[in-house]
């Protein structure tokens, strides 16, 4: 919300589902962080929209976590909605969400506007629209998972993309893997995103899970964490036929360079050595399943 507050992207839906922060953070918090969030909406966003394209929008989304996320809204204003796109998350982030939607017409209109046929099925714990569902649900049993979103008119034949972001770290790896796996063995044709936390092993990903115990932040799965290679592991041997992981300084040197030098304009940063630390600690891994060779 801040981030986009001070122009790093532009997003007309996060503030009807965030407040503003009050107190400015420090400064190589904010560019460091900022920075990080800036590469991770392009990379995920780059990708999204490579596979939309790919399929010509005849596909499914399922956003996996999807906390306050506002990626439904804002691919309806670029006109590259899937047939169905679908959110889960735990029944009370998701009662929160729904709370907002139906009190904010700028958020509930457009999924009137996107909606056809039967009545809209809206309770405190699900909304089932024609092109958007979301689901309280707990990813960590996943035929429940799969139950939900069958109800939901989940179609398991369109090619689908799966999106998870700062998600399966918070799982067991056999928990993670679970998922994985069922995502593999469900979709003929699928793509899986993940964005988490890598290379942490050294002294950085230590000071970095120290400061998340200390706010009773565990991260359950940050084993998998190791390293880029241990990222392409799990999801190769979970049943996907091909993975790739890069880190976010990778992707930081691949977004378009007048746009990072205008974000760099925003604020000063003389702790790039801290910036350029924070990005190699994060990483974006996507992994495709292709029976029709997409």
């Amino acid at each position: 919300r801040f981030a986009v507050s001070v122009g790093y992207w532009k997003d007309p839906y996060i503030q009807y589902f965030v407040r503003q922060a009050k107190e400015r953070k420090a400064p190589e918090i904010n560019r460091g962080k900022l920075g990080c969030y800036y590469a991770r909406v392009h990379g995920v966003s780059y990708l999204i929209k490579a596979f939309l394209k790919k399929t010509e929008c005849n596909c499914q989304i399922v956003n996996l976590g999807a906390g306050m996320d506002t990626l439904f809204w804002r691919l309806k204003d670029e006109n590259l909605l899937p047939r169905k796109y679908f959110e889960v998350d735990f029944p009370m982030i998701v009662a929160r969400k729904i709370h907002n939607i139906k009190s904010k017409p700028p958020l509930s209109k457009p999924i009137m506007e996107s909606h056809s046929g039967d009545s809209l099925l809206i309770d405190s714990h699900s909304l089932d629209s024609s092109r958007y569902s979301i689901v309280g649900a707990d990813l960590r049993f996943s035929s429940d998972l799969e139950e939900k979103l069958k109800k939901h008119n989940l179609d398991i034949h369109l090619p689908t993309l799966l999106v998870a972001e700062c998600v399966l770290v918070y799982m067991t790896p056999q928990q993670s893997a679970n998922l994985l796996k069922w995502a593999a063995s469900t979709f003929p044709v699928a793509m899986f995103i993940n964005y988490e936390q890598v290379n942490m092993t050294d002294r950085f990903g230590q000071i970095m899970i120290e400061n998340l115990q200390r706010r009773q932040c565990n991260l359950a799965g940050v084993e998998v964490c190791r390293s880029l290679d241990s990222q392409r592991e799990r999801l190769l041997l979970n049943g996907w036929e091909t993975a790739r992981a890069i880190d976010m300084m990778k992707v930081y040197s691949f977004l378009p360079q007048a746009d990072v030098k205008r974000i760099e304009g925003l604020e000063f940063l003389d702790e790039k050595e801290l910036f350029e630390q924070l990005m190699q600690h994060y990483c974006i891994c996507w992994a495709s399943k292709d029976s029709s060779n997409l």
